[in-house]
């Protein structure tokens, strides 16, 4: 019988275990399953996070294979090609494609009920092939999207501005990639309009905006020049977007989810709860903007339509 939520994760790499620590660590599940073809690695992976048992809520762990998927309310596919120094996650798109063709058909035959949730990138492009490959409702597909990309966005508001990154409110939208852009127009300083709060505190808007948005874009590339990777603050995004999911909380959260032509997957904000997407909540664009957004869609409407599903 089961006793509460159990997440499943697809791949223990990098980003993969550190999510399964951040998903344990929060008490969110019951059942936690670790899922890479590297079985050892998997299986060290848990047990490592499980010792820490006796400061965490009671958590069944275990490294798995597709079989164990079984009943799960999320599964998170984190698995597939790294990005390299100086590769785009467009560049990857090839060699995912080719690795999601192997899994996804296991996510559903095992756990067909489950909201898929796709972390690996290109994640637009990849979430896209997953709802293709599914047959599942567009709902229950979803990216992390340009979540991640939304919190850089605030931490560097909120460090220019010294304030606490939880009281600006501002989203990325687009291609988790380089097409991605700040929603400016709509981005608060608490209820303060941002136009506003620079213009009451003598700051140069245009010039903060140009800056902002290329540090922002860039946090990336200069992560994974540095360390090789990324995987401690994407693993809190997806720890958070499981919470919306989980606990039904229907938050607001720049997930990538299915246009409205049913063309390609990108980040708006979007209304996330237990059956996943409900909504799209996205403010009015000026004009620059909207034609931001277009063009982004159609970079990854272009590269869908190169891969052969």
């Amino acid at each position: 019988m089961r006793k509460g939520n159990k997440v499943s994760i697809i791949g223990a790499g990098f980003v993969g275990s550190a999510i399964t620590f951040a998903i344990m660590d929060s008490g969110l599940a019951s059942d936690i399953v670790l899922v890479d073809m590297n079985k050892e690695k998997a299986e060290g992976e848990i047990m490592d996070i499980s010792h820490g048992a006796a400061f965490v809520k009671s958590v069944d762990m275990k490294a798995g294979d597709y079989p164990d998927l079984t009943n799960s309310d999320i599964v998170i596919i984190t698995a597939g090609a790294a990005q390299k120094p100086g590769e785009t996650r467009l560049d990857l798109i090839n060699k995912n494609a080719a690795i999601f063709k192997s899994i996804v058909p296991q996510v559903v035959k095992y756990a067909p009920e489950a909201i898929i949730l796709v972390v690996s990138n290109p994640v637009d492009v990849l979430s896209f092939v997953a709802y293709k490959l599914s047959g599942l409702p567009a709902n229950r597909v979803l990216g992390s999207g340009t979540v991640l990309d939304s919190s850089r966005l605030r931490f560097a508001l909120a460090k220019e501005f010294d304030l606490d990154a939880r009281n600006v409110h501002a989203h990325i939208v687009g291609e988790h990639g380089d097409s991605e852009f700040p929603n400016w127009s709509a981005a608060l300083i608490g209820s303060m309009k941002l136009a506003d709060y620079c213009q009451e505190h003598d700051i140069d808007l245009g010039s903060l905006e140009k800056r902002i948005s290329k540090q922002v874009r860039e946090y990336a590339y200069r992560i994974i020049e540095k360390k090789g990777y990324t995987n401690y603050a994407i693993a809190l995004a997806v720890r958070r977007i499981v919470e919306a999911i989980l606990r039904d909380e229907n938050s607001v959260l720049s997930v990538s989810t299915l246009d409205e032509t049913g063309s390609a997957y990108y980040s708006v904000p979007t209304v996330v709860g237990k059956n996943g997407k409900i909504m799209s909540l996205v403010p009015k664009m000026n004009d620059e903007e909207g034609l931001k957004l277009a063009e982004s869609r159609q970079i990854l409407k272009e590269t869908i339509a190169k891969i052969n599903l």
